[in-house]
């Protein structure tokens, strides 16, 4: 699928005469065309057939809501069991002489990765306009300090045409904090003395072997029905409420109930169809609820929540007060740590690190040369690293092992960032397809770094939290912001989307808190209780998503979602942050460590 853009989007609407220079109208519509899988020229052929029924309906952030819910939720679902039904009829045509000689060609090449070959026996690989060697793949192979050869990985190592054109590289997209003649450089002795931390009981590790979604439905509701007391609990010690009434007791008078929020059927979520499920406590049954007195809410599958109501008949709860969440409190360290006096550079990148169109890690080596450009401290390197979903892979279009190019992707960043000496974290993806395809997903594990490299790299789990120098840092690499969007709804909250439901987040202390999870993610609800639920209020939160990257403040958290470094063909962004722990302000107030913070085009 081709990458949706504004501008894309924007000559699609002036094929009708449609003008629009508003860029948020433009995101707008290139969040939808995501989260619903369609191209711009459909979007804007659906666009056009809606506004005429409307008598000419102008294109506005409202219009565009009601156009999402009346017509792009309902044709979503039927688009997709279609393009399934599409992709198992489709056959490989090879009747063409062109074809012929392409498959020839890699059976040649395969077999050739499975034997020794003789000497002399090197072919010189043919070059045409069309498909050029890659400068950079060729200076890579005589490179004693880069292992990574991306002409070994598969029989069509052709660089991605546009990713070697793509313009405005280093062209920085989002700024947050006092960026003014900041100086984005590391530390004088880059890595040195950091002191990082993965905040986790050393006990019950995701790194000891365990069976994996080896669980029963029992468990999975003890599970569920504990995360709803733990927040009950913090809820009314907070709001000091006196107790909670069982959601189907007939009263006369206003109670107030705890629960789940759950949808009445398998469909999406609406105002209409939410349900509440109460834990055992509370009678541990399902009662519709009707939002229509509430000024304001914003809800999601799975939330624990505290309403207030009234519920005359037992059977349905009129509600009239939405009690907000509350986080969990901020880092405390109970020894005096040593402030330095310069701040901490932090770099983050999340995959793919190579073009949908090509196996090349250009993008990566692009990576490494910014790493030895601006000599950060710490480097967070989120998956996927050998990504699923890539075509050739999908295709089995490679001559190597899924461990093997990782191993050599993960060696080529240690020794090609060696003179910096910054510290590596490495966070595992559900999209890398040489790994556990399971939530939490444990840490990479790498017997192939010598002592000296294994100084400098840390591998943590998907989800984790980290300390680095007196900082915490809430990391995954799950997109939970595109699965959260497509089930969230909300009324007269006055905030965007990514805003709300990174405050869903901090306030349900879960780094995945949607139940049930979408089909991709395969939850494990014991290692989840352990692993999945944040241990304390994150200062910085890293959450990678396909949808616009950000770096927003939420109830005292920085955000950052730095894009990935590849968007399908062309290039993508990356993020850097300083950091700094520092003393509370007169007042007494939580001053933020993150000083400044920016996403910048690759």
């Amino acid at each position: 699928m081709a990458v949706v853009t504004g501008e894309s989007l924007k000559s699609e609407l002036e094929m009708f005469d449609i003008a629009c220079q508003d860029d948020t109208i433009l995101d707008k519509m290139v969040e939808q065309c995501i989260c619903n899988r369609i191209q711009a020229d459909e979007m804007v052929l659906e666009w056009v057939a809606y506004s005429t029924t409307k008598n000419g309906l102008k294109l506005t952030t409202d219009t565009l809501e009601y156009f999402e819910h009346e017509v792009l939720n309902k044709k979503n679902k039927s688009k997709q069991s279609f393009k399934k039904e599409e992709t198992h009829n489709r056959t490989r045509d090879i009747h063409s002489l062109q074809d012929l000689i392409k498959a020839e060609e890699e059976e040649e090449n395969l077999l050739d990765a499975y034997s020794t070959p003789a000497k002399g026996s090197q072919k010189r690989a043919l070059t045409t306009p069309e498909h050029p060697h890659s400068k950079r793949s060729a200076a890579l192979l005589t490179s004693p300090g880069l292992l990574l050869s991306p002409a070994s990985f598969s029989p069509s190592s052709t660089p991605s045409q546009k990713y070697s054109q793509r313009g405005a590289k280093g062209e920085v997209v989002v700024s947050f904090g006092a960026v003014q003649g900041t100086r984005w450089a590391g530390r004088k002795e880059s890595g040195a003395g950091v002191q990082l931390e993965l905040l986790e009981g050393p006990e019950d590790s995701l790194r000891c072997s365990y069976k994996y979604m080896f669980q029963r439905l029992r468990d999975v509701r003890n599970v569920l029905t504990e995360k709803i007391e733990e927040l009950g609990e913090g809820l009314k010690a907070h709001f000091n409420i006196e107790e909670f009434s069982p959601v189907s007791l007939p009263a006369q008078d206003s109670i107030t109930v705890l629960a789940q929020v759950c949808c009445d059927s398998n469909g999406k979520l609406n105002a209409h169809s939410v349900l509440l499920e109460a834990g055992p406590e509370q009678g541990g049954q399902q009662i519709p609820v009707d939002l229509s007195e509430l000024k304001d809410y914003s809800l999601f599958p799975g939330q624990v929540v505290v309403m207030e109501g009234m519920n005359t008949t037992g059977r349905k709860l009129m509600a009239s007060k939405l009690y907000e969440g509350v986080p969990l409190p901020f880092f405390t360290s109970e020894v005096k740590m040593e402030m330095s006096e310069e701040p901490l550079n932090v770099l983050v990148a999340c995959g793919p690190y190579t073009p949908s169109d090509s196996l090349t890690f250009d993008p990566l080596l692009d990576l490494i040369h910014v790493i030895v450009r601006d000599r950060p401290d710490v480097c967070l390197l989120l998956g996927p690293f050998v990504d699923s979903k890539h075509e050739q892979i999908e295709k089995a279009q490679v001559t190597e092992t899924f461990e093997a190019i990782f191993s050599r992707c993960v060696e080529s960043i240690v020794d090609g960032t060696q003179s910096v000496g910054c510290r590596l974290v490495f966070v595992p993806s559900q999209r890398d397809i040489h790994h556990h395809f399971i939530y939490p997903q444990p840490p990479f594990s790498l017997p192939s770094l010598s002592k000296d490299q294994a100084q400098r790299v840390t591998l943590v789990p998907d989800p984790c939290t980290l300390l680095i120098d007196g900082v915490t840092f809430g990391l995954t690499s799950t997109d939970i912001l595109f699965h959260m969007g497509a089930e969230e709804i909300s009324c007269g909250t006055g905030t965007d989307r990514f805003s709300r439901i990174l405050k869903h987040m901090l306030t349900q202390r879960s780094y995945y808190p949607l139940y049930p999870p979408v089909e991709e993610v395969n939850m494990d609800y014991e290692k989840y209780q352990s692993f999945g639920q944040m241990p304390l209020t994150p200062d910085v939160l890293v959450i990678p998503s396909e949808l616009r990257y950000f770096v927003k403040n939420v109830v005292g958290c920085v955000c950052v979602n730095p894009g990935r470094l590849t968007k399908g063909q062309v290039g993508g962004t990356y993020g850097r942050m300083l950091i700094q722990r520092s003393a509370a302000s007169d007042d007494g107030a939580r001053v933020s460590p993150c000083l400044a913070a920016q996403v910048v085009k690759i």
